[in-house]
């Protein structure tokens, strides 16, 4: 079962695609995590050297899917290590997309209701963004980049705009010392700040619907580096202007920070009001790409019509976000699906990766 030829993506679609899989709750959480397992200033550090690894780590997938073309990998996974273990490993992928894709909408709907619309049940604010993005899924892959090409622009001028003008209260002293405790602490960051780019592994279909698959690479870094600069900054700014015990003790240190200061003249005094409506945005694109990768992976493993399977994955994907009672659960959530993300990784495509070049190295040889 091919991928429907008239439902390819562009490079720069796919760059955004994949900046929309990585760039969501992270934005709002991510300082608290990344300061907390550092215990220094010097968390922007970790920041660099995690994404680094994440894109040598994602450039092993595109390779691997470059060898297969209009083929997901729940698809080539079979032909590579046999149906019944490529079953069991597709099917694993497949819960931690719906996992994902329920933190991302959980996360949604307890920033709307502490900072939005308080008092509103949870159920109100998730059903709603659930079946629009069910919609959207009818239209196809196609369909659901266009949209992410409107809304991302945006999110990325009000994020910019709100960071320079965070900048007012920024502190050059709160980053310092730099590398006062030295690199082990950088290191102990690195397992948090690896854990905020998990949904990565939206590559390993990414590419069978690309409309010109040699550029995924291309793709690909465009689309990693667009997220690691925009955490790096985020960390960067966040600590400079909190400083890191205010961090520390944040939940949402990102909005906090926006909520530290106020910009006489402008239409909107407080910030975080017209940043959260906009992120809301973002975090609804982030939430598809999950949702869609659901989909598409049941659709293709037991051979279902897709939009069927989008419908039918709707009370599953809202259990799996209104299951975490408490925000601490939420947020344990988060971490366990990044390390799960990670496992996948190396379960996946690297052994994948390395039975295909034992298997094509072993043909040349015989012939």
């Amino acid at each position: 079962m091919f991928t429907r030829t008239d439902d390819k993506l562009t490079t720069t679609q796919t760059s955004i695609f994949l900046t929309d899989s990585l760039l969501g709750a992270g934005i709002l959480t991510m300082p608290r995590s990344v300061v907390i397992a550092t215990g220094t200033p010097d968390a922007w550090i970790s920041i660099l050297l995690g994404g680094f690894i994440v894109i040598l780590l994602a450039l092993v997938m595109v390779k691997l899917s470059q060898q297969f073309p209009n083929l997901t990998v729940f698809q080539y996974a079979g032909k590579i290590i046999g149906k019944p273990l490529a079953f069991v490993l597709n099917l694993l992928l497949i819960v931690y997309f719906i996992v994902i894709a329920g933190y991302e909408m959980r996360v949604l709907a307890e920033v709307t209701m502490f900072f939005l619309l308080e008092g509103t049940p949870r159920w109100i604010i998730i059903m709603p963004f659930i079946w629009i993005s069910g919609y959207l899924l009818t239209g196809g892959i196609n369909a659901i980049a266009r949209l992410f090409q409107l809304i991302f622009p945006i999110s990325l001028f009000v994020l910019i705009v709100s960071f320079l003008l965070s900048m007012r209260i920024f502190q050059l002293d709160n980053l310092r010392p730099f590398l006062g405790d030295g690199l082990l602490p950088v290191m102990e960051g690195l397992k948090s700040t690896v854990l905020v780019f998990a949904g990565f592994e939206v590559l390993m279909f990414l590419v069978a619907h690309m409309q010109h698959p040699e550029r995924a690479v291309k793709a690909m870094v465009a689309g990693f580096g667009i997220p690691l600069v925009l955490y790096f900054v985020t960390v960067i700014v966040v600590i400079g202007g909190m400083s890191m015990e205010a961090v520390m003790l944040s939940t949402w240190p990102t909005i906090d920070l926006l909520r530290s200061f106020e910009v006489a003249g402008l239409f909107f005094e407080r910030l975080e009001f017209p940043f959260l409506v906009i992120w809301m945005m973002q975090l609804f694109c982030n939430f598809t790409c999950y949702y869609y990768s659901a989909s598409l992976g049941i659709s293709q493993l037991l051979k279902f019509k897709q939009h069927m399977v989008s419908f039918g994955l709707m009370p599953i994907i809202y259990i799996s976000g209104v299951m975490p009672q408490r925000i601490n659960d939420v947020f344990s959530v988060g971490e366990y699906v990044g390390w799960v993300g990670l496992i996948l990784f190396f379960l996946i495509p690297l052994p994948l990766s390395i039975v295909w070049l034992i298997r094509t190295k072993g043909l040349k040889q015989h012939v």
